[in-house]
C-alpha cells in the first residue's frame, strides 16, 4: 500500500496545516502523484464456491423468471426536451409524459409506429431505431394541469374571483402548444443482459436493465399510479389505512428487474409509502392537528403543511396548487371586481372592492356552510393571489407525505402494513396477474415473458451454536430464543454506589428497587441498597429539559460524597423523552457515569430482567457467550488476533437537511472475545454516507481518527497484541457504492495502520449488509416464517459477486426479512461455510436480548451507538458549537458541530446498550 500522501486523499486535506512559503528562486514543477496513477481501484470479489453446511430446505421466493427472445435487438436511447412554443422549458412533472403520449399519438407514421419507454424526464428508449437521429414535433395539449401538479399552467381559472369572464375567452381551455426535440443518445445492445447473466456486468447491461425497469413504471403511470423510485401504488381506497394525523399508510408494489445466478428475474414485492388523506381540506387540517373543530385549529401551522399540495375546486373541478392562504378570513378578505356593466367616464370597466366570501355567495351564488370564519386557500401567485375558499377544495388522492412521522404513526404504519408470509405470497400472486406485464407492447417488442410463479430455491438451516451462561451452564437456543429463567449470567457484575433519579416519573420508587434486587440476586448481579433516590422538585417540572437536568445535578453534586458508579433514571415519558439527550450527555460526557434510563409503566419481571441485561453490560459484564468464545475455536477467527468492526452511518429524518449525520464505528475487544465491543462516534456533513474521519492526521506524529482509536484500545485489552486480521461489517450503503467503501473507505483504515505502524499488514475481510432490499423468503406449503439460520446462497444471488442472504432470527410478526450479505473482500481466504457460520454467530452475541437478531451485532451496536449520541446533539443550536477542529469533511463543506468527548471512564463501556 502506498504511505500517506496529503493529495491522496480529500478528507485528510482539510486538517493538514497550511504549506510553507515558496522561496523566491524555485521554479515549481508539476507533481506526478506516481503512486495514485499505478494504484487498481478494487472491485467487489467474485464468488469463490457455495456453502453447504446445515439441514437443507426447500424455499419460494418473491422472484419470477424472465425470459428475454430479443437477444439480438438494441434498445436506442434518446434524450427529449420538451419547452413552450417561446421557448421556456416546461419544469412540471407530469406533463412531460401527457406530451411524449400526445406526440406518439399524433406522429406515429412518421415514428415508424415505434413504442416508447420514456423515464418522465429527459430520457426516451425504443427498440430499434426510429427513422431519424433527430426529430422535432409540436403538439397542442388541451387545459394542461397533469396529474401531478400544474405544471406551468396558471391557475387563472374559472373559479378565481379575481379573474372576469373577458380573460377566459381569451386562453380558451387553457390550451398549450409544445415543442419536442427527439435525439439519438446511444445504442445499447440487448445482448449485454445476457452478459450480466454470465456475471461480466457492464454499463450497457446496466443501462439495458434500467431501460425494462422504465417500462415498468410508465406502465404504472399509465394506470394513473403514483410513483416513488420503483414502487408503484394504486388509487385504491382498500389499500389505504389511517395512521394518524390526517396521514394514510398507502400499499403498492415495488417490481424491478434483477440479474441472478438463475437467470433474470422479476422481483415483486408489498411497499408502503404515507399519503395525505385526500378528501375536504378541513377534515385533513383536524385530524392533521388532531383538533376538535375548526375554531381550534392553529392557521399558521395549517399554512406550513397545506404549502404546494393539488386541491380540486368544485364545482369546476379544475385542480390547483396550494400556494399559501390568506391573511383575513374569507368573510373580511377583499379583492377589487370589475364590474361589466358600469363604466367609468374613461370608458374603464369600474372595479368594486368585495370580500371573498360575498362574491362566491352573492355573485356565483355558491352557498358556503362553515368558510366564514377560516382564511381561503390561495393558488395564485403571492403578488397576485387568487383566493378560494376553504370548503370549495379537496384534496386531490396519491399526495406523498414525506415528513418524519411520530412514533405513533410510526407504530401504527408497522402495525397495519404487516402481513403473514401466506398472505403476502397471494397478494404477490394478485399483483403479478393484474399488472398484465404480457400485453405491455414494450415488453412484448423486446420478447419479455414472466413466469406466474414463485421461483423455487435451495435453502439450508443452520444449526444454532450453543451459548454459555452463568455457573458453568451452557445450552442450545431453539428457534432463535432462549431465555434467562433459573440461569445466571455468564459474568455478572455488582452494583455498589448507585442512585435512583425520579423526574417527575409516577411510581412507587421502594418496590422498584426491591424488585430489581430481586431480579439481580436471580440473575446473579449482587445489588446493594442505593445510596439516594432524588425526586424532581414540583417548580422544576416546568422547565426547559436541560434545566431540569442541571437542577438535578446541581442537586446530587451536593448532597453525594462523591460520583456514583450508576444511575438509574427514571423518565416521564415512555417513547422519545426530551430529557434523555441533555441527561446522557452530561453523566457520560461530563461525569463518565453510566447510566439507565426507565419509563416505570408496566413493569413486571420480564421488564426488569431485560433492564438488567443491559446495566450488566454496560457495567462490563457480560450475559451470555459463545461457547466456541471459551475454548477458542471460532473458524478463522480464534487462530491469530481479530478485530471486528461494525460501521453504520445513520442521518437525520426527513426534512432536517441541516442536522449532522453521525458516524459510529465499533470494534471487538479481549481477543479472542466477539462478544465484548466499543465504540467511536464522529459527525459530519448532513446525509453524507462515507464515513470521512476514519483517519484524520493532525500532525506528523497525530491521527485523530476513529480506527487509531479502535486499534489501541483493541491492544491494549487483548494482552498487547495488534490484530493481524480486521473484519469490517459496513451497514446501509448500497450497490452502487460498494467501490467508494472499498477504496475510499477502506484506504483510510489502512492510511490509520500503516500510520501505527509502518511494517504491520493485516489482512482485510468487508462485509457489507442491506436490510433494505425487497427479497423475502417463503415456506413451501407453510404458514410459517423461515427457520431462524436459513441462508441462501444460490439461485437468487448475484451471478458473479460473492453474496448471501441469512435470516437469523426468528420473525414472530409479518414476513422475515432477510439481511443481504455482501462479501466484498477476503483477504484471509475464508470458506463459504466458515464465513456463513461466523456471520450466523455475530447474530448471537447481542447482549441487550435473549434472541438471535435479524444482523450482526456489531452493526446493531454501531446503529444503538450513533442514535444515542445523536440525541447529545438535538438540544443544540449548532452554530454555537461548530468548531473549525476536524469538523469539516470536504473543502467548501459547512463546519459540523463536534460530538463533545466521552469521559475516559465510560469510552471503552458498552454504555450504547
Amino acid at each position: 500500500m502506498d504511505s500517506f500522501e496529503p493529495d491522496g486523499n480529500g478528507a485528510a486535506q482539510d486538517s493538514l496545516p497550511p504549506p510553507p512559503p515558496v522561496p523566491p528562486n524555485v521554479v515549481p514543477i508539476k507533481a506526478e502523484s506516481e503512486p495514485a496513477k499505478n494504484k487498481v481501484a478494487r472491485v467487489p470479489m467474485a464468488r469463490r464456491g457455495l456453502g453447504s453446511k446445515g439441514q437443507k430446505i426447500p424455499i419460494l421466493t418473491n422472484h419470477f423468471q424472465v425470459n428475454i427472445g430479443n437477444v439480438n435487438g438494441h434498445f436506442f436511447h434518446y434524450s427529449v426536451s420538451v419547452s413552450y412554443e417561446d421557448g421556456r422549458p416546461v419544469d412540471g412533472k407530469g406533463v412531460g409524459r401527457k406530451v411524449i403520449d400526445r406526440v406518439h399519438e399524433t406522429y406515429s407514421s412518421e415514428l415508424a409506429g415505434k413504442d416508447f419507454a420514456y423515464d418522465g424526464e429527459k430520457s426516451l428508449f425504443t427498440v430499434g431505431s426510429l427513422p431519424s437521429n433527430k426529430l422535432e414535433f409540436t403538439v397542442v395539449l388541451e387545459d394542461v394541469t397533469s396529474n401531478r401538479n400544474n405544471g406551468n399552467a396558471s391557475p387563472d381559472g374559472h373559479d378565481s374571483p379575481n379573474e372576469h369572464d373577458r380573460k377566459r375567452l381569451r386562453r380558451p381551455y387553457q390550451s398549450k402548444t409544445f415543442r419536442v426535440e427527439i435525439s439519438f443518445a446511444a445504442k445499447i445492445p440487448m445482448q449485454a443482459i445476457q452478459n450480466a447473466l454470465r456475471g461480466q456486468e457492464s454499463e450497457n447491461s446496466q443501462e439495458a436493465l434500467r431501460v425494462l425497469d422504465i417500462i415498468l413504471r410508465q406502465h404504472a403511470a399509465k394506470q394513473g399510479c403514483l410513483l416513488v423510485r420503483q414502487s408503484f401504488f394504486h388509487n385504491d381506497p382498500n389499500n389505504f389505512a389511517e395512521i394518524g394525523g390526517g396521514v394514510l399508510g398507502c400499499r403498492g408494489f415495488h417490481s424491478s428487474f434483477r440479474s441472478s445466478q438463475g437467470g433474470l428475474s422479476l422481483n415483486i414485492d408489498v411497499s408502503t409509502t404515507m399519503i395525505i388523506q385526500p378528501g375536504p381540506v378541513v377534515d385533513f387540517l383536524l385530524a392533521n392537528q388532531n383538533a376538535r373543530d375548526p375554531d381550534s385549529l392553529d392557521w399558521t401551522k395549517a399554512k406550513r403543511v397545506l404549502k404546494n399540495l393539488r386541491i380540486k375546486v368544485s364545482p369546476s373541478n379544475q385542480e390547483y396548487k396550494i400556494t399559501g392562504l390568506s391573511d383575513q378570513f374569507c368573510e373580511d378578505q377583499l379583492f377589487s371586481l370589475k364590474q361589466k356593466s358600469t363604466k367609468s367616464e374613461n370608458g374603464e370597466a369600474e372595479t368594486l372592492e368585495v370580500t371573498v366570501y360575498d362574491y362566491f355567495v352573492n355573485h356565483r351564488n355558491i352557498q358556503l356552510r362553515y368558510s366564514a370564519r377560516m382564511p381561503c386557500i390561495n393558488v395564485g401567485k403571492p403578488k397576485r393571489p387568487t383566493y378560494i375558499p376553504m370548503e370549495l377544495c379537496s384534496l386531490v388522492s396519491l399526495q406523498r407525505y414525506t415528513k418524519a412521522l411520530s412514533t405513533f404513526q410510526r407504530a401504527s404504519l408497522v402495525e397495519k402494513s404487516r402481513q403473514k408470509p401466506q398472505e403476502r405470497m397471494n397478494v404477490l400472486s394478485n399483483a403479478l396477474r393484474k399488472s398484465n406485464y404480457s400485453a405491455e407492447p414494450m415488453l412484448r417488442s423486446c420478447g419479455v415473458s414472466i413466469s406466474s410463479n414463485f421461483t423455487q430455491v435451495e435453502g439450508r438451516v443452520l444449526p444454532a451454536p450453543r451459548l454459555k451462561v452463568g455457573n458453568g451452564e451452557d445450552f442450545f437456543p431453539r428457534n432463535g430464543r432462549w431465555n434467562f429463567n433459573n440461569k445466571k449470567l455468564v459474568e455478572p457484575t455488582k452494583i455498589a454506589r448507585w442512585v435512583v433519579v425520579n423526574f417527575s416519573a409516577r411510581c412507587d420508587v421502594k418496590i422498584l428497587v426491591r424488585d430489581l434486587i430481586r431480579c439481580g440476586e436471580m440473575k446473579g448481579i449482587h445489588i446493594d441498597p442505593p445510596f439516594d433516590v432524588f425526586e424532581e422538585r414540583n417548580q422544576n417540572r416546568r422547565s426547559p429539559p436541560v434545566v431540569r437536568v442541571e437542577k438535578m445535578c446541581e442537586e446530587m453534586q451536593s448532597k453525594l460524597p462523591g460520583a456514583p458508579h450508576f444511575v438509574l433514571c427514571l423518565l416521564p415519558d415512555r417513547k422519545n423523552s426530551d430529557l434523555y439527550g441533555p441527561w446522557k450527555r452530561k453523566y457520560l460526557a461530563e461525569f463518565g457515569v453510566v447510566t439507565q434510563c426507565m419509563a416505570p409503566t408496566r413493569v413486571n419481571d420480564q421488564y426488569l430482567t431485560n433492564l438488567l441485561l443491559k446495566i450488566n453490560a454496560k457495567l462490563g459484564g457480560l450475559n451470555s457467550m459463545l461457547a466456541i468464545e471459551q475454548t477458542p475455536s471460532i473458524p478463522v477467527v480464534s487462530k491469530v488476533p481479530t478485530v471486528i468492526l461494525g460501521m453504520d452511518v445513520s442521518h437525520g429524518s426527513p426534512g432536517q437537511s441541516d442536522v449532522p449525520s453521525i458516524a459510529a464505528v465499533v470494534s471487538s475487544r479481549q481477543w479472542p472475545l466477539i462478544s465484548r465491543y466499543r465504540a467511536s462516534v464522529r459527525t459530519q456533513s448532513p446525509k453524507v454516507e462515507m464515513i470521512d474521519s476514519l483517519f484524520k492526521r493532525v500532525s506528523d506524529t497525530e491521527d485523530e481518527g476513529i480506527i487509531r482509536e479502535l486499534l489501541l484500545d483493541f491492544y491494549m485489552s487483548s494482552g498487547k497484541r495488534k490484530p493481524d486480521q480486521i473484519i469490517i461489517f459496513r451497514d446501509g450503503v448500497s450497490e452502487s457504492q460498494f467501490n467508494q467503501v472499498l477504496n475510499i473507505e477502506l484506504d483510510q483504515i489502512i492510511e490509520a495502520c500503516k500510520f501505527l505502524d509502518e511494517a504491520w499488514n493485516p489482512k482485510f475481510v468487508v462485509i457489507v449488509a442491506q436490510k433494505n432490499h425487497h427479497t423475502k423468503f417463503f415456506q413451501q406449503g407453510s404458514p410459517d416464517n423461515v427457520p431462524p439460520g436459513t441462508v441462501i446462497d444460490n439461485k437468487v444471488c448475484h451471478p458473479r459477486n460473492n453474496d448471501f442472504y441469512l435470516c437469523a432470527h426468528a420473525g414472530m410478526i409479518g414476513t422475515t426479512r432477510p439481511t443481504h450479505y455482501h462479501v466484498l473482500l477476503d483477504q484471509i481466504g475464508f470458506s463459504a461455510d466458515d464465513l456463513q457460520e461466523l456471520v450466523h454467530c455475530l447474530s448471537y452475541v447481542y447482549q441487550r436480548s435473549t434472541t438471535a437478531i435479524s444482523v450482526v451485532a456489531p452493526i446493531c451496536y454501531a446503529h444503538l451507538a450513533a442514535s444515542q449520541l445523536g440525541t447529545f446533539m438535538k438540544f443544540e443550536d449548532a452554530s454555537e458549537t461548530s468548531s473549525s477542529h476536524g469538523g469539516v469533511t470536504a473543502p467548501g463543506a459547512v463546519p459540523v458541530p463536534q460530538l463533545p468527548k466521552l469521559d475516559q471512564k465510560v469510552c471503552n463501556s458498552m454504555f450504547f446498550c
